[in-house]
């Protein structure tokens, strides 16, 4: 079983950002860390939790690194006892907040993996996202973790940016290799619904033969591929958790968790939250439903397909693409190579 903890403050709102976070209810952190411990209880109840059954932990947002480690100790006090031994603990982080006296709270804490929102390391092109740091801040905050004595430590990078140039994204490639990570998840620049670049589609300019050029140069540092946007010399235990389909526990304003059949929605609204903490709205999978996100998830990364969850006709299909060697069969398990195509096998496989 995963857990997912979600942290809506931010000390800024990027401009292409459609999670839920806050720049102004900075004054109700302490009464929503309440209010997760609330829901925690309940979901570890709902969830049968035993010791030892939670086998990864991620703190997401938001910006995690805005909440002081004070904040979260009566977090970890609760959870611990079902805490597997040498789990995976992430907490996302920005580089203006991640101080080396946050850095070194949490990891008492526990937590042994950050993943940096980095994004770019382009002065301009951080200030057309709206982000809160600067360059230097990012290599710093990243140098201290690792001299603070985190072993895993990742970045994000945005592409597909207006203003993208391939020097640039080689400059953000190359510095980001010169720093002591071993994880990237690169993501193209999405235009959602809600956001301030939603009236700017032209902020937003994906090509593939770009994004396919990124991630050869990624893949040439020594990363593995092993999720559409995910390359590491480790990979994140967490993201292999959702892809190969196992329930997770969310708490928080806006997270997401999943029992068997049920999806669990929190109320997104902090000060909602914080009222209830219990008013959670529930979605019921079909099995139909369950059998196709795993399909559209393992052609997305590095788990593949189980064949026999595919129908007689799908069989034939994933055999088409096998003959064109657009997909390779192991020990019963369909897998794709080419991530970037994912969704169309999957479409053409379950259509």
């Amino acid at each position: 079983m995963l857990l997912y903890i979600h942290i809506p403050f931010c000390d800024s709102k990027c401009s292409y950002c459609a999670f839920n976070s806050y720049v102004d209810k900075f004054h109700l952190k302490e009464k929503y860390m309440k209010a997760l411990l609330v829901q925690l209880k309940y979901e570890l109840q709902r969830f049968q939790a035993q010791k030892n059954t939670i086998e990864t932990l991620f703190i997401g947002g938001g910006t995690p690194s805005t909440v002081s480690p004070e904040l979260y100790t009566p977090m970890f006090e609760l959870l611990r006892p079902y805490f597997k031994e040498g789990l995976e603990i992430t907490s996302e982080a920005n580089p203006n907040s991640a101080s080396p006296q946050w850095l070194e709270g949490m990891k008492k804490l526990g937590v042994n993996r950050i993943s940096f929102g980095v994004q770019s390391f382009n002065e301009k092109k951080l200030k057309v996202l709206n982000r809160a740091h600067n360059p230097s801040q990012a290599i710093q905050a990243i140098k201290d973790a690792h001299k603070i004595g985190y072993k895993n430590l990742s970045l994000d990078l945005i592409y597909a940016t207006y203003g993208d140039t391939k020097e640039l994204l080689e400059y953000d490639i190359q510095t980001a290799f010169s720093l002591p990570i071993n994880h990237i998840s690169a993501y193209a620049l999405t235009i959602e619904e809600g956001t301030a670049f939603e009236s700017k589609p032209q902020m937003s300019s994906e090509q593939l033969s770009l994004t396919t050029w990124i991630f050869q140069k990624i893949k040439k540092q020594g990363f593995e591929q092993y999720e559409i946007s995910n390359f590491g010399s480790y990979q994140s235990q967490h993201n292999l958790g959702y892809w190969r389909y196992k329930d997770y526990m969310g708490a928080g304003a806006g997270a997401v968790g999943k029992l068997h059949t049920k999806r669990y929605y929190p109320t997104p609204d902090i000060e909602e939250y914080i009222k209830n903490p219990l008013q959670i709205r529930e979605e019921s999978l079909s099995e139909e439903d369950l059998r196709i996100e795993k399909i559209f998830l393992g052609f997305r990364s590095c788990v593949g397909v189980e064949k026999k969850i595919l129908n007689i006709k799908e069989q034939k299909q994933a055999n088409l693409l096998l003959k064109e060697k657009k997909l390779s069969l192991k020990n019963g398990v369909f897998y794709n190579d080419e991530y970037l195509l994912a969704d169309e096998i999957a479409l053409f496989i379950s259509s």
